[in-house]
Formats: C-alpha cells, sequence, structure tokens
C-alpha cells in the first residue's frame, strides 16, 4: 500500500506540474485519505492493507509528537540558559527498555539525542537499558517515567 500511495503521489506531482515538497506531501495526504476511504470496508482490520493505515497513522502521530518534544525541550533549555544562576541538576538515568528489537532501540536512541537536553550514551550489551544524560533531572523516577510513557510507548506502537 505504501508504494501504491508513493506512486500516487508521484503522479499528482505531474498532474499539477507543480514538483515541490509541500505539494508532495499534499497528495501523499490526499492520496492515503482516499486509499483509506476505498479500503476501509473491504477487509478484516488485520489484512495488511489495513495495517498500512494504522501503521501510517501512528507514524504521524510520532513525528508530530516529536516535533512538539523538540520545541518544548528548546524552551527548556534556553530558558535554564538564560537564568542568571545555573539551576540545572545534570544526570546519567538508566531506562530499562521493553522493545528488543535494534530498529526501536535505535530509533529511541535518536529520538532522545535529538531533543535538546538528552543525550543517549549507550545501550546496554543485553539491549535491556538504555543510558541518558539529561541536564536537568529533578526526579529520577518521574524522568524515567516520562521517557517511557511518551517516547517509548509511540516507537513500540509503531515498529512492534
Amino acid at each position: 500500500m505504501f508504494q501504491l500511495n508513493l506512486l500516487l503521489a508521484l503522479i499528482w506531482l505531474a498532474l499539477t506540474g507543480q514538483f515541490t515538497p509541500i505539494n508532495f506531501f499534499f497528495g501523499f495526504a490526499l492520496n492515503y485519505a482516499l486509499l483509506y476511504a476505498l479500503w476501509r470496508n473491504t477487509g478484516e482490520a488485520g489484512q495488511p492493507s489495513m495495517r498500512y493505515f494504522v501503521r501510517m497513522r501512528r507514524l504521524i502521530v510520532l513525528v508530530l509528537f516529536f516535533a512538539k518534544e523538540v520545541v518544548a525541550a528548546n524552551l527548556r533549555v534556553m530558558l535554564q540558559v538564560l537564568r542568571p544562576t545555573l539551576s540545572a541538576r545534570p544526570g546519567i538515568v538508566a531506562i530499562p527498555l521493553e522493545s528488543r528489537s535494534r530498529v526501536s532501540i535505535m530509533l529511541l536512541a535518536n529520538m532522545l539525542t535529538l531533543t535538546p537536553g538528552t543525550l543517549s550514551l549507550e545501550v546496554s550489551p543485553d539491549q535491556r537499558v538504555l543510558y541518558i544524560h539529561a541536564i536537568d533531572v529533578d526526579d529520577v523516577e518521574k524522568f524515567r517515567a516520562r521517557i517511557k510513557d511518551t517516547f517509548e510507548r509511540r516507537v513500540l506502537e509503531l515498529l512492534e
């Protein structure tokens, strides 16, 4: 279904004659909605074509969540830097991982590294713990729960 959606988006570009990224994403989204409307009533929810629509929706939610987190983290780091006194409490936190997939661990680690204020340091050899450096950790358990309930949960929903 992804290939069909991609092909239809390229056809959309050719028909409109505007070869811009925004037009491509508009065509991709439009074709996604049309394909969903066509395939919605044609089979069971476990059918591969329906899984594409669920997974694509989860991908969009993950991308929007990540964009929101990056903006919020930028603001938090900016406020830390602009304060007259440094009140940050940096620390290294061990995050126990539910996932055993290398791809999901890699995606989670990269998302955390790209979020200002956090840096993925290492994954344990048994791939059960991810070590993260954060510039401001007030409560370790609260920080750990936030990472697991937001970032890791969304990555697992998408990939596993």
